[in-house]
């Protein structure tokens, strides 16, 4: 196998499939997401190559972008991989980490491998900060979401169904998801990072409520 020229092949792959995807899950992000997990796995000692690759395919098998739903999606990431005739363990550790990173309303038990944890993290930092308020509005924009609506309240607690089929506001997903990543980050590396993005998107906040109370 060898792992450089399928990590050229995966990047051209994931770069034609996700290149016009206009709901915050584009090529970019995926750009973003590989560099930050390639950083934190050097930072952290886990497998670089494994990082980088579950990071580059992780949106491929995902739920939102495929029509069969999750399975469907995994599906597709294990047959490219077999067809790019990656190795059975490279495959089995791929799918396993883009199996269950996924937030999912926050029902997902915890990451068992560095490498899982690792690419996690960088999903995850990839959703807060500046980056992170970005997407929110551009996820909510390409579903329907209203930007805000003070008579809709975040939802404490939602099973995966409920978290992916219910209506919310771009706003409210700050308190659903977002705010709580920040503890939620696996690595010392990432919760290092994670500590200034989580403090500007308070600071958003704060900034947004002043101004839709109309003050000057």
């Amino acid at each position: 196998m060898d792992k450089n020229r399928l990590i050229e092949e995966a990047t051209a792959f994931v770069r034609s499939e996700l290149e016009n995807e206009a709901s915050g899950h584009d090529w970019w992000h995926i750009a973003r997401v590989t560099k930050m997990a390639k950083h934190i796995a050097e930072q952290e000692g886990a497998d670089v190559f494994i990082c980088e690759m579950a990071a580059l395919l992780h949106d491929i098998a995902d739920e939102k972008l495929n029509e069969g739903g999750e399975e469907a999606g995994l599906k597709r990431v294990k047959d490219w991989l077999e067809v790019h005739q990656a190795d059975n363990e490279t495959i089995n550790t791929i799918i396993e980490i883009i199996s269950t990173m996924s937030f999912k309303g926050g029902n997902h038990p915890p990451m068992t491998t560095l490498e899982g944890k690792v690419v996690q993290d960088a999903d995850r930092l990839d959703a807060i900060g500046a980056i992170g308020i970005a997407r929110t509005f551009a996820y909510a924009g390409a579903h329907g979401d209203l930007i805000y609506d003070p008579a809709i309240h975040p939802r404490e607690k939602m099973t995966k169904e409920e978290y992916r089929a219910v209506k919310t506001t771009a706003v409210n997903h700050f308190y659903e998801k977002l705010l709580k990543l920040k503890n939620l980050m696996n690595t010392d590396t990432a919760k290092e990072m994670a500590e200034a993005r989580h403090q500007l998107m308070e600071d958003f906040l704060q900034k947004f409520y002043h101004e839709w109370e109309g003050n000057l």
